[in-house]
């Protein structure tokens, strides 16, 4: 595959290959995730630690809040939060450039506490969870801690592939800003009441550095191409989808790509039926310096963005995004 390849799918790739001490496979790894990255921005990536169990008990737990009473899910909305920890209903979340709400309720994780003495946690608002789902805390903790690890073996892939240190993204990263988001495209029985232009989640790219997506519980995810034409992606049981956010995509001066992507809503006859996703956002630290790595600008890639913090960056897409005023 050559960077100008245009593809009908994204790669498949197992982390093991990167995690194996095999020097060669693990090479290989680092040039396919990287020109995939190059190129279309995702990947699947298979072996990154979640099991089969976690994932069903996961995705029932969060199926049994999205289905509970409404009265019952606004006592997790935590007001003055800016949306990053609890519930956030209907209609709060509007994509970047567009008017219309998307369709769809969520729930956020953030970094579970660590009695450290870093001082990053007075940044934090404290996690919530449901009283009235003990196990929702133990499976979103869990699946948390897990794909943030598998983020950090693909962080020090892409890191090798840039030509820094492997451990560049350590530092930025401990105890850094990420977020496990359960997603409820909910059900809308009559399809006139959907609004004029409104999807599940309208086209958009990712505020972090990279995002970790487990399987959806239905199909819907597109992206989009060089070429404007919108593919399908869809993973294997097994998988994780994984793409490059903007912060990332700052960061290496749109060598690495944060590809625009969207869930649209499904057949007129299925608009009735509920779609769960969970990705995980993976964010540095606030005080991670997005300017562009020297080694991606040059006379043919000048610099393309604004010197900031991964802070400041976050803030003004959370203004962007209306989820903070």
């Amino acid at each position: 595959m050559t960077n100008d390849t245009l593809l009908d799918a994204i790669p498949s790739l197992d982390l093991a290959d990167f995690t194996s001490g095999d020097a060669q496979r693990k090479s290989q790894f680092v040039q396919e995730l990287g020109r995939a990255f190059n190129n279309i921005g995702f990947v699947a990536i298979k072996n990154h630690g979640l099991s089969a169990d976690l994932t069903k008990h996961l995705y029932d737990t969060i199926q049994r809040f999205f289905f509970s009473p409404d009265e019952l899910k606004q006592k997790y909305a935590i007001p003055g939060v800016a949306g990053q920890r609890g519930y956030i209903g209907k209609g709060k979340e509007t994509a970047k450039g567009f008017k219309v709400a998307d369709l769809k309720e969520f729930y956020h994780v953030g970094q579970p506490f660590k009695n450290d003495g870093d001082s990053i946690w007075s940044e934090y608002p404290e996690n919530v969870f449901p009283s009235e789902l003990p196990e929702f805390e133990n499976f979103t903790v869990e699946a948390y801690e897990t794909l943030e690890k598998a983020g950090k073996n693909l962080l020090r892939a892409i890191a090798i592939y840039l030509g820094l240190e492997e451990t560049y993204f350590e530092d930025k990263v401990k105890n850094g800003n990420s977020i496990l988001r359960a997603i409820h495209y909910f059900p809308i029985p009559n399809p006139n009441e959907v609004p004029d232009g409104a999807v599940r989640a309208a086209a958009h790219g990712d505020i972090n550095l990279i995002t970790l997506l487990m399987g959806a519980s239905a199909e819907g995810l597109e992206v989009l191409r060089r070429d404007g034409v919108w593919i399908p992606i869809t993973a294997l049981p097994d998988q994780v989808i994984v793409n490059v956010g903007d912060m990332l995509d700052r960061l290496t001066n749109h060598k690495l790509k944060s590809t625009i992507h969207r869930v649209v809503n499904p057949p007129r006859e299925k608009l009735g039926t509920s779609r769960f996703s969970i990705p995980f956002f993976m964010h540095p630290r606030s005080e991670m310096n997005l300017t562009c790595l020297d080694s991606c600008v040059d006379a043919q890639n000048p610099r393309m963005y604004v010197n900031m913090t991964a802070g400041e960056f976050l803030d003004e897409r959370l203004i962007e995004l209306g989820l903070k005023k």
